[in-house]
């Protein structure tokens, strides 16, 4: 057979050559695709010249921290890309069985139901917490205490007020249960008002299961326990007077872990100067916050209308505010009728949880 001409060879060799520095430079010469912010599998890498065994399909595991797009990579270069989105509202009950304890944030004592830690971590603060917008806004939380106190006084306060206003129960009331489901039900955030020793105690009382200052310093929190189990369903607890107690480094650290321990917010109600609420919560990395203004000192309803005006004021200067009232039905008339115009001045009446700090950040 005849050779073919050298000019052919030599043509046949400079395109080999060619070939084999484009492969080089596809291959060597550019750097890795970035994907950024993918929104759907990149598109497939060309076929393998030889065999290879696929990468393990990736698992997404629960999110400790949930709030934003997350991205699960597999570890080997051209496998599929897989995301999941978890909001910050994921752990929040379901509004249909928002006015049923979850199980698992129970633990059984000879005192009720105490609130307590889930075993995956959940706390009643992420799955009691109340909705709300999440956007740039600014941020009022009313919360209006003494819910179980007055059977009209209670009733006025779920048939009226919207749902980002929460609620305050007291264990000394009546017909807790009752009061919870429904406040639930019309999606209220709920604290318990838990007496703590004041000034001048006993002559000064707050009620039945007052916590001392005493107490609380060697860890007896019996008298606690015994309000936390009155009701189920709340968020934290928040200071019934107290004003020797908040004031008691010894007092408020061990108490402020315990909340801590089951999972609990500390809400300040701002009533004293002294108090180390929020310092020992942020201390010991619990959820915390501290009302700004008590609404109805005053119950003469132009009172209560100027310090819900004095609230707003604080709020646009901070970004956010908390006011404190109780279910008197002066406070509830005025508060029901500040909050739909104050919304259309663009304020969004936000559960307590939702400007409290958490350390945890779920």
């Amino acid at each position: 057979m005849p050779f073919p001409p050298l000019s052919s060879l030599a043509l046949a060799a400079c395109a080999a050559a060619i070939v084999l520095g484009s492969a080089g430079t596809a291959f060597q010469g550019h750097a890795p695709r970035r994907i950024v912010d993918v929104l759907a599998a990149p598109a497939p890498a060309p076929a393998p010249q030889v065999a290879v065994t696929a990468p393990a399909p990736v698992e997404a595991r629960p999110l400790s921290r949930p709030g934003g797009p997350t991205i699960i990579s597999p570890g080997t270069a051209g496998g599929p890309v897989t995301f999941r989105v978890e909001e910050t509202q994921s752990f929040r009950q379901s509004p249909v069985v928002a006015h049923l304890p979850d199980r698992d944030l129970i633990e059984d004592s000879p005192y009720g139901p105490l609130p307590v830690r889930a075993a995956d971590g959940r706390r009643p603060f992420d799955v009691y917490r109340g909705a709300s917008s999440g956007k740039p806004a600014t941020r009022i939380a009313i919360v209006v205490g003494g819910i179980g106190i007055s059977q009209t006084g209670s009733m006025e306060a779920v048939e009226r007020l919207p749902a980002g206003v929460t609620f305050g129960f007291s264990p000394a009331g009546n017909s807790l249960d009752r009061w919870m489901q429904s406040a639930r039900r019309s999606g209220h955030e709920l604290v318990l008002q838990v007496p703590l020793e004041p000034i001048g105690y006993p002559t000064v009382d707050p009620g039945e299961n007052t916590l001392t200052a005493e107490a609380a310093a060697v860890g007896d929190f019996a008298a606690l326990e015994a309000s936390l189990g009155r009701i189920t369903n709340y968020v934290g607890v928040m200071n019934y007077m107290g004003a020797r107690f908040t004031g008691d480094r010894a007092s408020m650290d061990p108490f402020i872990a315990e909340l801590g321990r089951r999972g609990l917010m500390y809400l300040d109600d701002g009533s004293s100067a002294r108090s180390l609420g929020k310092d020992s919560a942020i201390a010991a990395g619990v959820p915390a916050a501290t009302a700004n203004v008590l609404l109805d000192q005053n119950q003469d309803p132009a009172a209560i209308a100027d310090q819900l005006d004095m609230l707003e004021k604080v709020a646009r200067a901070q970004g956010a505010a908390i006011g404190v009232a109780s279910a008197f039905d002066q406070s509830i008339a005025a508060i029901a009728t500040w909050i739909p115009a104050a919304e259309k001045r663009g304020i969004e009446i936000v559960p307590v949880s939702a400007v409290a700090y958490d350390p945890e950040g779920r």
